[in-house]
């Protein structure tokens, strides 16, 4: 059964880009940054990948001119994007291709292209297009960590040491334990080691939560070690905690909010749901009210 859009819109701000705008001018306005997420994932076809590939180039272009119409500055508007629609899964050629294209567009509009990590079994993939790409384009491109990933600790210290711009999340996928943490607490643990690695080793990470102890604890780090706020951003998904991401800033934090569009809101859709409990029910009282 194909679900209603409807559904999905908390956490989707339209099915595509003109339905989607209309999301954006509050976020800039409320003094957040946005990041715009053309949603897709584990492409199979060589002409959808170069599709896709097409149409975020074409996506660059239109939100530089976006940004540059509301006076935003150059690191209020970026995009993310899974390199599974790219190529990826089809030939690794294809897909460094379509990636080094649309990060040249990207450089000449100035504007931050985010590789979002997928399952487990793509993560040394997506790390190893990145250090393929990272040398010619330093101020455009970084990657997502999953800190629930056992193997986290050591990609934390290489993008340390290549002083790489990281996003890091706790980790949405279902993973074996043999390869995750299954623990809340543990997860938290992790997350916080790494975090203060970045924060104080790494250049501008991205605090990807949700989770008032990870933020508290993320603010104790920044003034026992003496971090600049404008050093870091906390950011979280369009939907959720809109009033804590506003109170972020109101407290002088940086704040960017992940905004995905698309037609194929599914998988993401469903990882929302698996998340938080309250998810589960905000959909549930929409089916009720029909």
């Amino acid at each position: 059964m194909k679900l209603p859009f409807a559904l999905a819109r908390r956490f989707v701000a339209g099915e595509s880009l003109d339905a989607a705008l209309p999301a954006l001018a509050p976020i800039l306005d409320s003094g957040r940054y946005f990041t715009l997420d053309l949603l897709g994932e584990d492409v199979p076809h060589r002409a959808r990948a170069e599709a896709f590939a097409d149409e975020y180039c074409a996506l660059v272009e239109r939100l530089a001119v976006y940004r540059d119409g509301r006076g935003a500055p150059p690191e209020a508007v970026g995009i993310s994007i899974k390199l599974s629609m790219i190529g990826q899964v089809i030939d690794a050629e294809l897909c460094e291709a379509n990636l080094r294209t649309l990060l040249d567009r990207a450089r000449e509009a100035d504007l931050f292209v985010r590789l979002d990590m997928e399952g487990s079994g793509l993560t040394q993939s997506t790390l190893d297009f990145f250090e393929r790409v990272y040398p010619d384009y330093p101020d455009h491109v970084g990657p997502v960590l999953q800190a629930y990933l056992t193997r986290t600790g050591g990609d934390v210290a290489r993008m340390a040491e290549l002083n790489a711009r990281v996003r890091l999340c706790k980790g949405a996928y279902k993973e074996p334990a043999e390869l995750a943490l299954q623990r809340m607490p543990d997860i938290r643990e992790a997350y916080m080691g790494y975090a203060k690695t970045l924060l104080t080793e790494a250049r501008y990470p991205g605090i990807a939560t949700h989770d008032d102890e990870l933020i508290e604890a993320t603010k104790a780090v920044v003034v026992q070690e003496g971090v600049s706020r404008d050093r870091f951003e906390f950011q979280m998904l369009y939907g959720l905690r809109d009033e804590t991401q506003k109170d972020l800033v109101r407290q002088g934090y940086r704040m960017r909010t992940y905004v995905p569009y698309g037609t194929e809101w599914g998988p993401y859709f469903t990882r929302r749901l698996r998340e938080r409990k309250e998810n589960v029910f905000f959909v549930l009282k929409a089916l009720v009210r029909g």
